[in-house]
Parts: C-alpha cells; structure tokens; sequence
C-alpha cells in the first residue's frame, strides 16, 4: 500500500478540485470549486470530461470559459465537441451584467456548434439554459431547473424518484439554500427574516415527501412547469398540499391557518434547487453546517446569542456523553445546534446496538428495521431531548433543526428561564410537565427543577444584558453579596442581593437547580467567571455544589468573527445531598483530579476564516480525500483504478483532539460515563 501523498499549496493558492492546479484563492474561485464538487460528487462527471478555464474562438476573441464539460468517450475534446458550459461569477457580479452575466453565457453556448445545455451562477444566483434551434431556424434558450447528470438523464431533473435523490457534499447545501433564501428576498420583496421562514415552510414539505414512503415522489417541478404562470401555479397547488400534511404532522411549530405565502413563480425556483436532493439521508455535520449558518444570518438577536461553533458543540457532546436513556437539555438552546450534536451522537450508539440486534449493518436494513429504527429515534426525541429559549423565533427555528436532522422536534419551549417557576406561563409549565411525565404543581419554585440527567449549553453572556429583577435575583445564592474573609479566603453569602448580574452567572445555578444529582454539565462561560479575583465566590459555590471535572480553555478567536469574549468550557457533576453532607461534617472538600486542556487552534482566524494547517515553510497542507475518490472500474486484481484523486486541506482544529485525551483521563480517575 503506498504511502499517502502530502502536498503543499503556496500561500494565497487554492488547489483546484479537478485539474489539481494551484489557482489564486479568490471568492469567484471559491464559487468555482463548489461547482466542481458538485460536477463530480453529485452529477457524477469524471474529472478527465471537466476542463478549467477552456479557450474559445468567439471571431477574433479568444475568451476563457470557466469550466467546460465533454462526453466520456470523446476522443478529441475540441470547441465543436462542447457539451456544457458552467460561467462562475463572485457575488457582486449579477446575473444582468452585460459583460459578465447571462448573455455572456448565451454567447459561449452559441459559439458551439453542440453544446446544449449552459449554467450562469454567482453563488447566490443560478441560472440553467437549454439550447434549441426554434422555428424560424434561430437559436434559442429554454429555462431549465438543473444542467443533467452525466448519464444525460432529464427524467430526474423534472421529476426526480427516491432512488436518484442525491446526498449534499461539503458546502453544496448551504450554497443552495443561500441561493433559494437570496431568490425569495429580492422576488418576493421579504425582509430577511420572513424570507427565512417561508424558506424553512418548504424545507419542510421537501422532508414530509421524503418521508412518505412508499408513495412517489410530489416535491418536485418540471422545466415546463417553472416556465409559464400556469404550471408555477400547479406547483404551488401540489406544495400546499403537502404543507396540508405537514402542518397537522407539526402543530407545534405551524398554526391550522398557516399558509405558504410564496409567489408561484418563486416557488417553482425554490423546488427545483431542491427536489434533487435527499434532505433526510444527507450528511447531519453538512445539514447542521448549512441550516446554523443561514438561521445565526438571518435570526441572530441582540441578547447576547453568539451560536456556539459546530466544532465546539462535537467536542462537549463526545465529552460530556450521553446515553440512551438520559434526559437532555439546553436551557438556551438558540438554533438547537447542541440538541442535535447530542442526539445524533447518541443515534450513533443506537445505531450499533440495533445492528447488532438484527445481526447487519445499517445499508442492509429492510423497510420494518427502517421504521422500527426511525421510530425508536422519535421516541427518544420526544421522551428525552429538551431545549429552553426567551426569543420565540430560535424556538421555531430549532424545532425545525430537529426535524431537519432527528426526526423529532423534542420538547423545544419558549420562556424566559430565569424567572420564577411559579412565573412561568401556564402554557410552559404545562407542557414541560407533560413531557416530564409530572404533576404541573411539581414545577412551583426553583428547588423543585432536577429532572435533567445532562445539560449542554452556552448561555447568553455579557455585562449589557444585566438582570435587575428582584423576583429573578432573590432565587440565586449567586445574586446575593459575598463577602470574603482575607485571611482565611473564605467567602460568606450575606442577605443582601446584587442590584444587577450578568445574566451568565445566574444561568450557572439555574442549570444546577436543573440538574438531578449526579447529573452532569458541559457549560460555556467567560473566563473571567474562572479567573477573576471579584467573582472568587462563584469559583467557591462551584466547587460546593459540583465537582469539578474538568475545563477546557478556548482560543479567543472560537466565537468570532461576532464576539471576541475568551471563554471555557466548564465540565460539572452535581453532588448528591448526602456528598455535601459528609463534607460538610468533615470541614474539608473532597480531593480530586480536574482535567485541564487548552485549545490553540480552533480552525478559522478572527475574521472566520478557516484556517488549515502548513508545513515548516507556511505553505497549507493537501492530504487525498478519501470520501471522494471516483472509482471508474477495477482491475482483473481487483484494485480499483481512479481518474483523478481529488485531495483537501486539513483544518487546523484541535477541537477533535480533546475527547479521546478526555476519555483516557476519565478511565485513569474511575469516571464510567
């Protein structure tokens, strides 16, 4: 077996997807490399059929097309042997553009004798041509949905079936899903917000299609559907229908009267970008990427919400483990990124117990192990999966992500839960008790909470939200003034409360009231809390209520480009009643080890660049992309025989890193979790 190959990109060079040549890292190129992937991964081109930067012969000009593509078996891949050509453009260039858009394209295509088929995209915007001699001799452009595949299928373009729906890869779906939101923005005149709703109504009639096997598929238009007012208009009657289906499926998320208020027109765009495509068996980390990013653009408010990055959501997940049968929550939750990491962690172990039990791995299941298994993920979500937001929106948003992701929106509850319990709406209590399988009455003040096994969550955070409620304040030993000895360092809780506290502090005692006894904690907080000799007292409740076990030190660029703040995550387990008794009895803390680590390295720069790593000269590293290695054939030895071996750069993170260190650790201290 030979070694792997590593390759170095110089500085401000990106390694193009198909030719392997180092071109200039530019945001058309960027553009450029999504297509390319897409060609290969989704449309299944062979590398050797793609050309980059093709010269043409336009009379005297000799323009350079972006990307070309040829037959498979075309011997001589010439300007008359030209089947498709794709023009990728940066954002700022519209589609309009006299000399960088459409007609540019229009141009191309009819300086090829046979090329039929064109696609004009600038990342946000996309347009697919067909082109045809009509009748006075001429030629002529058809709209069409989609470029076809490389078996030159069109069946699937308009009207896909179950078997030839397509996974996302790498950044496709968020690419499409930017395009769709982009299209109902400028059409439909919506502020980015309700345009953001809408896009998520259809998302959603896109999954329930999914989902309603065995009958054929109805998300889908044709060409000649999207073309002419009167089959926009049957598309819209087909898409409401199964909105129909969706709102009684999902009547905590959508209301009896709830409608898709897109024009036609723009919902026949909308379901072409995404009728192809399998939402439900896409990659979760590509879902999850491309669903946080366009709700943190479109729904971030101004409480303090900074959305945890994804890998730091995987890290205190693997970390903090949760199993099967525990109950999980998110007392903020935002975009329900954390419930989902949680989830499909734990889907993961369930996965393999349930192969086991059936004796084959999961692509060998039949239809019942399918159900049966999807059933069983369903339950788990509605028993066990449970998220806490103030701002109704990201509630609506992270009911969707669970759909989106688990089959399952959990018990996703807007509130302010900080207040008071005997405070909290009716509605709330009501819900929340149902789902804990509770008495309402239970849910009455703040030392009647712990009925969570875990908590995962980054609180809002920062000195310009403070809480200055009396009623909040006077239910949190942390709300009140401690006064600290300076000889013995001892801080001592007096009666007086605080007139205001960043609203961190008390979410750190909201979730240990929240906790069951030994139930345990990954928490995100400002290092201050951890550092500051003022907040001395918080350290001292801390280590009181919980043991410490361990805290991880995160770069300070983790949150940006929106917030600068240096935080941790803090790993708590709350003491039982009878542990605090007995220490208290023995005037000492029981000793202990705490896992300490720090991450340098979080995989993007202050700006929210990524960042990838490099060799002693600087330059980034390429490694092969084994997920994306386009087998063409085999050999009579049986090895497979490649066209190109696409490579990647490897993601200077350390984040991965930190679990299995972690779990060595808990092994040596005699942590079973």
């Amino acid at each position: 077996m030979t070694e792997t190959k590593v390759i170095v990109i110089p500085d401000g060079k990106i390694c193009d997807y198909v030719d392997g040549k180092f071109r200039n890292d530019t945001p058309e190129e960027y553009v450029r490399q999504t297509i390319e992937k897409r060609l290969v991964n989704e449309h299944k081109y062979l590398p050797k059929q793609i050309k980059i930067e093709y010269t043409l012969q336009l009379g005297s000009r000799k323009p350079r097309a972006d990307i070309v593509i040829f037959d498979k078996d075309c011997t001589e891949q010439t300007q008359e042997n030209v089947k498709l050509i794709i023009e990728c453009k940066k954002e700022a260039v519209e589609a309009r553009n006299a000399k960088d858009g459409v007609e540019q394209l229009k141009s191309y295509m009819s300086a090829c004798p046979n090329c039929e088929w064109g696609m004009w995209t600038n990342g946000k915007q996309k347009e697919v041509f067909r082109k045809f001699i009509n009748d006075k001799g001429q030629i002529d452009f058809m709209d069409y949905n989609d470029i076809p595949s490389a078996d030159g299928s069109l069946d699937d373009i308009n009207r896909p079936k179950r078997t030839s729906l397509k996974n996302a890869y790498d950044d496709n779906l968020l690419f499409v899903f930017k395009t769709c939101h982009n299209h109902i923005h400028v059409n439909d005149g919506l502020q980015k917000q309700p345009a953001f709703f809408e896009l998520l109504k259809v998302i959603f009639c896109k999954i329930e299609d999914e989902r309603n096997i065995p009958n054929p598929l109805d998300f889908y238009t044709t060409s000649e559907e999207r073309s002419n007012p009167d089959g926009q208009l049957t598309v819209k009657k087909r898409i409401s229908k199964i909105f129909e289906r969706v709102k009684k499926k999902h009547g905590k998320i959508f209301d009896s009267n709830d409608e898709i208020k897109l024009a036609p027109r723009s919902l026949a765009y909308i379901v072409s970008e995404l009728q192809k495509y399998s939402l439900l068996n896409t990659n979760i980390d590509i879902k999850g990427k491309a669903y946080e990013e366009i709700v943190g653009a479109n729904l971030r408010g101004d409480r303090g919400e900074f959305f945890t990055p994804r890998n730091i959501m995987k890290m205190v997940v693997e970390m903090i483990n949760p199993k099967m049968d525990e109950r999980v929550l998110d007392s903020s939750c935002g975009t329900g990124g954390f419930l989902v990491t949680a989830m499909t962690h734990v889907i993961a172990d369930l996965e393999r117990e349930f192969s086991a039990q059936i004796g084959c791995e999961r692509k060998n299941w039949d239809s019942d192990s399918i159900r049966a298994f999807n059933d069983r993920i369903s339950d788990m979500a509605s028993h066990y999966y449970f998220g806490f937001d103030i701002n109704p929106d990201l509630v609506k948003a992270t009911k969707m992500n669970m759909v989106m992701n688990n089959d399952g929106s959990g018990n996703i509850l807007q509130t302010n839960s900080l207040l008071p319990p005997h405070e909290w709406t009716d509605e709330f209590r009501t819900k929340l008790a149902e789902a804990l399988s509770i008495e309402k009455s239970e849910l009455r003040s703040h030392n009647t909470l712990a009925y969570f096994d875990v908590i995962v969550t980054n609180p809002p955070f920062g000195s310009k939200i403070p809480v200055k409620d009396k009623n909040i304040l006077e239910q949190f030993e942390l709300a009140h003034i401690w006064e600290n000895n300076k000889k013995s360092g001892v801080w001592t809780m007096t009666e007086r409360l605080q007139s205001s506290v960043p609203p961190e502090i008390l979410f750190i005692e909201r979730c240990t009231q929240l906790l069951v006894e030994g139930g345990r904690m990954g928490i995100v907080l400002p290092d201050s809390i951890l550092g500051s000799p003022g907040l001395g007292y918080i350290r001292e409740w801390l280590i009181k209520n919980h043991r410490i076990i361990g805290s991880v030190d995160l770069h300070v660029d983790t949150f940006q480009p929106r917030n600068g703040t240096q935080t941790s995550v803090l790993f708590l387990q709350k003491k039982t009643q009878q542990q605090k008794d007995a220490e208290e009895k023995a005037g000492t803390m029981a000793d202990y080890n705490i896992f300490m680590a720090m991450v340098e390295k979080v995989g993007h720069d202050k700006r929210g660049t990524p960042t990838f790593k490099r060799d002693k000269e600087g330059n980034e590293i390429l490694v092969p992309d084994t997920n994306s290695v386009f087998v063409i054939g085999e050999t009579g030895e049986g090895d497979k025989a490649v066209s190109h071996q696409q490579k990647k750069k490897v993601e200077d993170d350390q984040t991965p890193d930190v679990p299995s260190i972690f779990a060595e650790w808990k092994k040596q201290e005699g942590l079973s979790w």
